[in-house]
């Protein structure tokens, strides 16, 4: 396991930081594609300040971790704050396939939350320690955590606004498409870098890494489709 999370510092350093100062430039040059890419980034980084503060052992970089999660956080706030959401809106060019879209990011949504249960409902049917904890090191799991009670719900949502065409939809099924594209990405490098940390690791497998990045690259295919009409 610290591999793994050795393999998604690595991303968040060399993919997330430079996509954040990218997209937070041309954001401030009144490019509206990069609106949702700044969002989605900030979320990622977000996102994975959660799992370095909740997935590893308490370490010498704990302070470091708070801040990354401060700051994402409160400058997701600060971004939304200031946005006009209704006339990013108005700059939407028509065209984009929003009803595809939407049914995409049910159907991934539907996949992750059944995947989820399926290891959550046998350990809450059975007490005692879970089959997912093992080789974890965890007392509990902070990607179902996290998942289940504030990404997953928020794309579902977005997806139906996106459905009906308002501009809360575009923005932020959007910045979660980059969110995704990004965190399958890290996910890839973090099995594949957790393998060579442990090869009989039962939670990481180099098998994994080009499943992901397939994953990537489907998730890229409607992002793109929605950012170029932005």
């Amino acid at each position: 396991m610290n591999g793994s999370a050795r393999g998604t510092a690595l991303v968040m350093l060399v993919v997330g930081v430079p996509l954040l100062i990218g997209s937070q430039w041309a954001t401030r040059r009144g490019r509206s594609a990069a609106l949702p890419v700044w969002l989605g980034t900030v979320a990622y980084l977000l996102y994975n300040a959660f799992m370095l503060l909740f997935a590893t052992p308490f370490n010498a970089l704990f302070l470091v971790y708070v801040a990354l999660l401060s700051l994402a956080l409160w400058s997701l706030v600060a971004i939304l704050r200031v946005v006009d959401v209704e006339a990013l809106g108005w700059r939407v060019r028509p065209g984009a396939p929003r009803h595809g879209i939407a049914v995409y990011c049910w159907v991934v949504v539907a996949l992750n939350v059944l995947a989820w249960l399926r290891g959550i409902v046998p350990g809450v049917a059975h007490p005692g320690n879970p089959a997912f904890l093992d080789g974890t090191g965890l007392t509990t799991l902070p990607t179902y955590v996290q998942d289940l009670a504030v990404w997953l719900p928020l794309m579902g949502v977005a997806a139906c606004w996106l459905w009906r065409g308002l501009a809360w939809g575009y923005l932020v099924v959007s910045a979660m498409l980059v969110q995704w594209v990004v965190e399958s990405v890290t996910i890839a490098v973090d099995q594949y870098v957790g393998s060579l940390a442990d090869p009989a690791s039962s939670v990481a497998s180099a098998a994994m890494t080009p499943v992901f990045l397939g994953v990537a690259v489907l998730s890229l295919v409607p992002a793109i489709l929605l950012l170029r009409r932005m």
